[in-house]
């Protein structure tokens, strides 16, 4: 058997056929004679390497590839555009370029063929073919659970999700032992999503394809560029909301959903208490399968050591028990409480979005936070932003470095803009006892609740005040502080608090230590940005540019949910 797996490994033309079922029987003969004939000498070990080849097979993890929606839109436009695509895609209209959205989305499906990657010079397109190729290479040589999940970034339509399908039935591979994975992100995109579903669900041929999946379909919903997009409130209530209406899609059309989170560190992107949020969930939700994403230094504080792993596998598995048996019935939101929700995820993403589309927005993370420095540090899993573009676009910018670089300095306000001018707003209305009643009624708001109070626990704007007499971006600094204010303000008021985290007093504390360990760094780097933007000397921008960008490794995983 060592013999075989080393030849798998260096030399497998030398190897006979090699399979994890092989592999596994004579793990479980060995573990037979040795507990028949040597009185289980060695069959604790025995034991642990089946348990872990039961685990995770020959390929220890599965590995998910994941894609832009717009990427893969150019490629597909590659791939049609090909003067003899017909050769190699059946069922290929001559007509494409000229069809209607509807006339694609109808032809998409029925596309197969056999297109070789290597025919095309873009190199999106040849590596987006030749990825498809590696899917089905890796499940061949380690099983199906190797990789049978690819991601679509941004997706936004039905087409989206159809133009992907397309492409493996076009690169050989007509049944493809795959879940396609739709990322919806923005708010619009999660509000159009149960549509986006419903029409995928009725198409003949996906459905089709469903069904050698055990009619189980993956959906993953983005907190960050969701929070990114609409604001605190409103991105967590679309979540909610587009969670509930394709929960009900599912069970009409008799399928299974699995809800795949992408959430990060800080509750900005999802994080926060993760426990807390998933025993939150009403009954309309779908929770048979949950999945989510463990981010940055979430990873190693969270499942870095065997205590601290088995702690958080706990309290995920209690979140179940607790939604699924103990309070089953009772977190559900309905009438003047979901009316209420609902007000004021509003009224918070209409003062998010006033504030996004403040001139000073952009230009203030560019020339005033760490912004530009992320992509320096090379630890970030993505770019600081997409495309290739000069200027930065808001829509290009990514979640990772846009709430981190929110998070150095020391301002968090993915985790709270619009939350204070919201309850406020239901306050000057006359109607304040309708958020009392909410906060009281629903777990899942005061989930919310607490989980910003731990983004305006981690603020700390004396760090940068010296920015409120800055001529060009005092006054912006000014909103952003009295948002800070209101939001602290009108929190502490619907809670009943008499100071933020009052409940969490280990997490506050945890806090506390932490920042005594990040400020004197956050002060150097604040140092280096003034610093930049005065110094003439190429040579001395240099070395404040390494000042900023080395401070960024402790201040990140010192913050330990700071991206």
């Amino acid at each position: 058997m060592e013999t075989a797996v080393f030849n798998e490994l260096f030399y497998p033309e030398k190897n006979e056929p090699f399979s994890l079922e092989a592999f596994h029987s004579s793990l479980v003969e060995i573990l037979n004679t040795v507990t028949t004939s040597h009185e289980n000498l060695y069959a604790d070990e025995v034991k642990q390497l089946i348990q872990k080849l039961r685990l995770f097979g020959f390929y220890f993890a599965s590995l998910d590839i994941r894609q832009d929606s717009r990427i893969h839109a150019d490629v597909f436009q590659h791939i049609t555009s090909y003067p003899e695509i017909q050769k190699h895609v059946q069922n290929f209209p001559k007509n494409y370029a000229s069809m209607s959205v509807a006339e694609r989305v109808a032809v998409l499906p029925k596309l197969k063929g056999n297109v070789p990657y290597s025919i095309f010079e873009d190199v999106y397109t040849a590596q987006t073919l030749e990825s498809i190729h590696v899917m089905k290479e890796i499940q061949k040589r380690n099983g199906e659970q190797g990789c049978h999940r690819y991601i679509i970034s941004n997706c936004q339509t039905l087409e989206n999700i159809l133009q992907l399908f397309a492409m493996f039935r076009m690169s050989g591979w007509e049944s493809p032992t795959v879940d396609f994975i739709p990322l919806f992100e923005t708010v619009d995109d999660l509000e159009r999503a149960p549509e986006v579903m419903r029409n995928l669900f009725e198409n003949s041929v996906y459905k089709a394809h469903l069904e050698r999946r055990d009619n189980k379909q993956t959906i993953m919903l983005g907190f960050s560029d969701g929070t990114k997009d609409g604001g605190y409130f409103m991105a967590n209530w679309s979540i909610y909301r587009a969670k509930e209406s394709l929960s009900k899609l599912a069970s009409d059309m008799g399928l299974k959903v699995a809800f795949f989170d992408g959430r990060g560190g800080p509750p900005a992107r999802g994080g926060g208490n993760t426990h807390a949020f998933y025993a939150s969930l009403g009954d309309a939700i779908q929770a048979d399968d949950i999945q989510l994403t463990i981010q940055g230094q979430t990873i190693s504080s969270n499942f870095g050591t065997l205590d601290s792993a088995q702690f958080n596998l706990e309290q995920l598995l209690s979140a179940g028990v607790l939604n699924q048996v103990f309070d089953r019935g009772s977190n559900e939101l309905q009438g003047e409480d979901r009316e209420t929700m609902e007000n004021l995820a509003q009224k918070s993403y209409e003062a998010y979005q006033a504030f996004k589309a403040h001139p000073k927005f952009i230009p203030y993370l560019e020339r005033m936070s760490t912004l530009p420095y992320y992509a320096k540090t090379n630890i970030g899993s993505r770019p600081t932003k997409r495309g290739k573009a000069k200027q930065l676009e808001f829509s290009d910018l990514r979640a990772i470095p846009f709430v981190g670089s929110w998070s150095l300095l020391k301002q968090n306000v993915p985790g709270f803009y619009g939350v204070g001018t919201a309850l406020k707003h239901i306050e000057n209305e006359g109607t304040f006892e309708k958020a009392r009643a909410l906060y009281e009624n629903s777990k899942f708001f005061r989930t919310l609740i607490f989980n910003s109070m731990m983004s305006l626990t981690k603020s700390f704007f004396q760090l940068t005040a010296y920015m409120k007499d800055d001529e060009e971006f005092g006054a912006f600094w000014q909103i952003i502080y009295e948002e800070y204010e209101l939001s602290k303000e009108m929190l502490l008021k619907v809670s009943g608090f008499s100071s933020l985290m009052e409940n969490e007093p280990a997490g506050k504390a945890s806090i506390m230590i932490r920042d005594q360990i990040v400020q004197p760094l956050l002060t150097i780097q604040q140092y280096a940005l003034i610093g930049i933007q005065q110094e003439k000397s190429q040579y001395k921008k240099q070395v404040l540019e390494k000042m900023i960008t080395r401070s960024l490794f402790g201040n990140i995983n010192a913050s330990r949910n700071s991206a």
